[in-house]
């Protein structure tokens, strides 16, 4: 590990495993692996397919696979990774085989935390060309609470949890869709406590710097900030004209320079010792969504540098523990959003990372 000031911890996707359910939608053998194969691009210099390097199409039911992105990120400078973990209430549970054998195993003996995917899945924003609800997130109330968190007691218990002050890390992706997130909190923090550990840190998510106060009165510790598409709301009234007309008329997706828009993706707010900033190398959404989509074209390791040495300024003067920066992400390649070693760039975003983190 890089001895560094700041704590980088990598959102990590579970998904590239075939379960039921997405060989009932998409068909037998569905992976995330599927939609970035077929991807074609959609103009000029449009950097797709994506093909992975290093770990090649991997399958997360493998164990070396998983080691070796431990290796990696950690060789990197990179803390920890932050699964995403799906919880739809009354037990239900997807892609969740990945970690689970993680935990059970032991292996790798690299650092995680959990983050609540809690969103229903649609059609649309999985590749399907609907927007047809495949399953509900649900809220059933106190008892579902209390079952959810002793589905997950072995994770917070695991010397690898990651903890700020001691307290374990939970991040929770649609903060103020959660129906009764104070009693969730309090409820969790009293059950911690009884299972002898410390009080949680609760993360909320959020892409609109006017929910900030909002998180933190409900009894969120901090909040991540997702900026990724800030600039949107920059834009000219011709500029959202041609995006109209784009999509609709020419077939095309919505394309943006990365070189351009990457300064929208930080601000002032990252300053503040309870706000967590996002870094993002890159981003297509085409894969998945094709012309529908957004596209942070011409994305190079030179502008990520920038980015990163932005964000790494606003929060080396926090306290120590508070340091953190989440990266997204290291393994959404539908989303044309990684740090895994690509054909293309190889190690050079991994790398970049690993120099400013020494630098800093």
């Amino acid at each position: 590990m890089i001895n560094s000031n700041i704590r980088l911890i990598a959102f990590y996707l579970p998904q590239f495993h075939p379960i039921p359910e997405n060989d009932l939608w998409w068909g037998k053998g569905f992976t995330e692996w599927t939609n970035v194969g077929k991807a074609k691009p959609l103009f000029k210099g449009h950097y797709q397919p994506r093909v992975p390097a290093d770990l090649g199409y991997y399958d997360l039911r493998v164990s070396e696979t998983r080691i070796q992105q431990a290796e990696l990120a950690k060789t990197h400078g990179i803390e920890g990774f932050c699964y995403w973990h799906y919880w739809f209430g009354n037990g239900k549970r997807l892609i969740e085989r990945p970690f689970n054998e993680v935990l059970i195993s032991g292996d790798p003996d690299f650092p995680f935390c959990l983050a609540w995917a809690n969103e229903s899945w649609k059609g649309f924003a999985h590749g399907i060309k609907n927007r047809n609800l495949l399953i509900e997130q649900l809220y059933p109330g106190e008892s579902d609470i209390v079952n959810h968190f002793y589905e997950l007691l072995p994770a917070f218990k695991d010397k690898r949890y990651m903890k700020v002050d001691d307290k374990p890390i939970f991040l929770v992706y649609k903060p103020l869709n959660l129906p009764y997130a104070t009693t969730f909190m309090q409820l969790w923090n009293k059950l911690a406590v009884e299972n002898g550990l410390n009080e949680f840190f609760f993360i909320g998510q959020t892409s609109d710097v006017k929910e900030i106060e909002q998180i933190k009165i409900l009894g969120f510790n901090s909040v991540n900030l997702i900026r990724i598409f800030d600039f949107i709301q920059k834009r000219s009234v011709i500029k959202k004209v041609l995006d109209r007309l784009m999509v609709s008329i020419l077939k095309k997706p919505k394309k943006y320079y990365y070189s351009k828009v990457s300064k929208y993706f930080s601000g002032e707010e990252d300053f503040e010792e309870n706000t967590i900033p996002t870094l993002f190398p890159n981003w297509d959404h085409s894969p998945r969504s094709g012309n529908e989509g957004i596209v942070l074209h011409d994305s190079k390791p030179k502008y990520f540098e920038k980015h990163v040495f932005d964000v790494f300024q606003k929060v080396k003067d926090k306290a120590p523990q508070k340091r953190i920066v989440f990266i997204k992400s290291w393994n959404e390649w539908a989303e044309g959003n990684y740090l895994e070693p690509d054909l293309k760039f190889g190690k050079k975003y991994l790398e970049i990372v690993k120099k400013c983190l020494k630098n800093n």
